[in-house]
């Protein structure tokens, strides 16, 4: 029999690579199936669910001895994506499909006993990757149709089980690809649940998270139990500017990679928004793993919420990882064999007590702390993740009136609007004013003779570093956008320095 060769993908990071599949059969010992080219425990153990597979399915197996390539050898291959191109070639080895039928395919497929085929992850990636090597066709399974639909010029066909494939192969024209332009808008639509009308009081630091959204700036939320920063948190992705259909497509291949996209989305449609417990490990937290890395919260979160509550109580070496992709928008995770490197381009929301009891500074409940346990609690921040974090905001408890107040609060949909045409005028420059380049700021950001010694004042005062004096002028250009400013006035810069000023109460 002929070498038969089919074309797959691994997934290699947030990207997928084109592998090629050579299945040879030999006269020998039935029981001997070898898949080499660097295979992992899912890849090796494929050739049990292929044979059971291919005798359920009625298409049946060899009785030959049969070894499976996968190409290049140099990438490891993992998963059970790579079960039904194997089985293909076994198929196309036997006869059983004509020899070059899928020579302009991408495949991919975990399958079950019984012939059907189970979804995978890293559909979107391969679909990206068919495209451009310049191969049409894709075959996936049917529920990663839509996610793999999204992508433009790749016929995408949805398969339930591997003889689905077989009449594709047969009758191409009794099969129609899926229609990535009615897929695209039919990503992800959480309900809205969570909406700023429901909070009652806190005005300043409903103000501050306004400004974090126009500017996707970092924000840092200081208050006792029960005062609202978490509800605050929730109800955060409800005001941001809404995705560009790039910054969909980037986030959705991050979810689609670590297995969380939901079955027959297409292509994600609201911000991320990621919590993770405070027990969280550093693999958790940035990737990693065993095996081929995955990628972490902090890359889930990609163009999104990263929320982390009762920010102390994680590691300090948990938090201290955070300063890369605060600083660069990405994570690289490195190790003797690999390099890879993930998306993460989040906005950090941190929520915190101001000491261990939470009551330090509260007017109506005393503290049980001393002032070395408020120092050793508050000092698990390290000042250099602190300066990354651009606007700090205590979060008081809210007043007895305010909280039965019937006076219904501003809804999210308006806070959003002014949001959204702030973040429009800053892209016109390039970029969010979170990510303006160090070289772009006396640009944008000058200040008249009145602005330069309140900035002054403030450096001075409050010993800011030459990153903080940054943050804080990317901080005042928000809110002069989010005034229709042209100008940073003083106005502006004095409301900036005062969302620095929280700090140096606790951490003086």
């Amino acid at each position: 029999m002929p070498l038969f060769k089919t074309r797959s993908a691994a997934i290699y990071g947030v990207d997928a690579l084109p592998i090629e599949v050579e299945v040879d059969m030999y006269l020998g010992d039935p029981k001997n199936f070898i898949t080499v080219g660097l295979p992992d425990t899912a890849v090796r153990e494929s050739r049990e669910r292929i044979k059971s597979s291919l005798i359920n399915a009625g298409f049946g197996y060899p009785a030959k001895a049969v070894t499976v390539n996968l190409a290049p050898a140099n990438i490891r291959k993992e998963g059970a994506g790579f079960d039904l191109p194997m089985a293909l070639g076994i198929m196309g080895a036997m006869g059983t499909i004509p020899t070059n039928s899928l020579e302009d395919f991408i495949i991919v497929g975990e399958l079950s006993l019984d012939g059907g085929v189970r979804p995978i992850r890293g559909a979107l990636p391969t679909a990206v990757c068919a495209k451009k090597e310049g191969v049409l066709n894709i075959v996936v399974p049917q529920e990663n149709a839509a996610e793999a639909a999204v992508v433009e010029g790749v016929n995408v066909y949805g398969v339930k089980y591997l003889a689905d494939v077989v009449r594709l192969i047969e009758k191409p024209e009794t099969r129609k690809p899926a229609s990535g332009a009615a897929l695209n808008g039919s990503g992800a639509q959480h309900s809205r649940a969570y909406n700023f009308r429901d909070v009652k009081g806190q005005e300043t630091a409903k103000r501050a998270l306004e400004i974090a959204a126009a500017g996707g700036h970092n924000i840092l939320m200081v208050g006792p139990p029960g005062s609202g920063k978490t509800m605050l948190a929730k109800r955060f992705p409800g005001i941001l500017p809404g995705l560009s259909f790039e910054e969909a497509l980037e986030t959705t291949k991050v979810h689609s990679v670590s297995g969380v996209l939901e079955s027959k989305v297409g292509l994600l449609r609201e911000r991320p928004f990621r919590a993770p417990h405070h027990s969280i490990s550093n693999a958790g937290l940035v990737g990693g793993g065993m095996g081929v890395a995955r990628p972490g919260e902090v890359s889930l979160a990609h163009n999104g919420v990263l929320f982390l509550d009762e920010f102390p109580e994680f590691p300090r070496n948990v938090l201290e990882l955070l300063r890369q992709p605060l600083e660069d928008g990405e994570i690289t995770i490195v190790r003797s064999d690999l390099s890879l490197t993930f998306p993460s381009s989040f906005m950090l929301v941190a929520a915190m007590n101001p000491c261990p009891c939470g009551y330090f500074g509260d007017p109506t409940r005393d503290c049980r702390c001393s002032p070395a346990q408020i120092q050793r609690y508050v000092g698990k921040i390290s000042g250099p993740l602190l300066d990354r974090i651009d606007i700090h905001v205590e979060v008081p408890p809210v007043k007895y009136r305010e909280l039965r107040s019937e006076q219904s609060a501003e809804p999210s949909e308006a806070i959003q609007q002014r949001a959204e045409a702030a973040r429009q005028v800053q892209m016109r420059r390039g970029y969010p004013n979170a990510h303006m380049p160090s070289k772009h700021v006396r640009e944008h950001c000058k200040l008249d003779e009145a602005g330069e010694r309140t900035l002054e004042m403030a450096v001075q005062r409050m010993g800011l570093s030459a990153r903080a004096h940054d943050r804080i002028l990317k901080v005042s250009r928000t809110i002069a956008d989010l005034g229709g400013s042209q100008q940073v006035t003083v106005a502006h810069l004095a409301e900036a320095v005062q969302y620095r000023s929280l700090d140096r109460t606790y951490w003086a």
